[in-house]
């Protein structure tokens, strides 16, 4: 039986002096016997010391690059030995007891291997949060979305997503995750660097057979956007680019098809930002695809060492249904 005290809180750092100071206080008041770690990322502020002289019972990882959220947990991970793994962002407050649900569901009669709380957005928070909200699906086409938000659509919490569920993808503000799995599954792929990486490994747990869950009475507030701004070209070229790794890598079939229809679905995406005089975001997904060319052979190799399974999708194109249907609630 799982307790608390099997749980590592493992928080990534690069810089974030700021985040911490706000937001270690109630990750250390409400995560009782948990063990609590900074992974710290060469950050070249005096973060590292703050932590050391005003948080003592954290443990320090520090890591000799900036390897992104990626290699940055892969090379931290390796020093941690607790059997449930909680990655957490440094910019998420946590709640009275938000590890208990979390704790049972592990312990309950699923092979439950991943676990998301609910995410809701610390600068509104009667509203979901954009990074994973209510627990994460995948297209046909490989366009992620999730309960509680749906591209630029975001719900207000009404209790309508509270109950327990299976998801396909947990977000990586909030991600817990049992040590065994992780090391089963080789952890991240660094090559993401950041952003899509907790899908890419969830998609492969969930071809090998593992389950992801939702867990809604444990809450957590994310501000979002703290390292990366949705408005940086960089964080844009990063999802395209890293969505078309994860379906190439993870799709069970027709897969030049869907690579096909999703070439034609994020041209439509690069001229809408063309026409609304945003062409750093244009070349972003340009020099996505071509990042994605210039990758086909390692990631062709990929494909074809890493087991596959159907039933990942839970509509035919989300796109379709957005934009087209106009449906905005999952």
């Amino acid at each position: 039986m799982l307790q608390t005290k099997d749980i590592a809180i493992v928080i990534l750092n690069w810089n974030g002096k700021a985040l911490l100071k706000t937001f270690l206080p109630s990750i250390i008041k409400y995560s009782e016997d948990a063990v609590i770690y900074l992974a710290d990322n060469a950050s070249t502020d005096d973060s590292v010391a703050f932590v050391t002289a005003h948080f003592p019972k954290v443990i320090l990882i520090q890591n000799t690059e900036n390897g992104g959220y990626a290699k940055g947990y892969n090379d931290a991970l390796k020093h941690v030995k607790e059997p449930l793994l909680c990655l957490l962002n440094s910019d998420i407050e946590v709640t009275k007891n938000w590890l208990q649900p979390i704790l049972s569901e592990f312990n309950g009669p699923d092979p439950t291997a991943i676990i998301q709380p609910k995410i809701l957005d610390y600068k509104n928070k009667s509203n979901f949060e954009y990074a994973g909200a209510a627990g994460g699906f995948i297209d046909k086409y490989g366009y992620p979305y999730c309960r509680g938000r749906i591209f630029e659509t975001i719900e207000e919490d009404h209790g309508q997503y509270n109950a327990n569920t299976t998801i396909f993808w947990a977000s990586g503000a909030c991600f817990f995750i049992k040590n065994a799995v992780f090391k089963s599954l080789n952890g991240f792929d660094e090559s993401y660097f950041a952003h899509m990486e907790e899908i890419d490994l969830c998609w492969r747990a969930f071809n090998s057979n593992y389950l992801t869950k939702y867990v809604g009475a444990s809450t957590v507030y994310h501000v979002g956007g703290a390292t990366l701004s949705n408005t940086n070209p960089k964080k844009t070229y990063l999802n395209f680019r890293n969505s078309l790794f994860t379906l190439l890598k993870n799709a069970d079939s027709n897969i030049a098809f869907k690579l096909w229809f999703r070439m034609v679905l994020d041209g439509v995406a690069g001229m809408r930002f063309l026409f609304q005089f945003q062409p750093a975001f244009l070349f972003a997904i340009l020099k996505a695809h071509f990042a994605f060319y210039s990758n086909l052979p390692r990631l062709l190799k990929q494909r074809k060492q890493l087991p596959k399974r159907s039933g990942y999708y839970k509509t035919t194109s989300i796109v379709w249904s957005y934009f087209i249907k106009k449906q905005r609630q999952f």
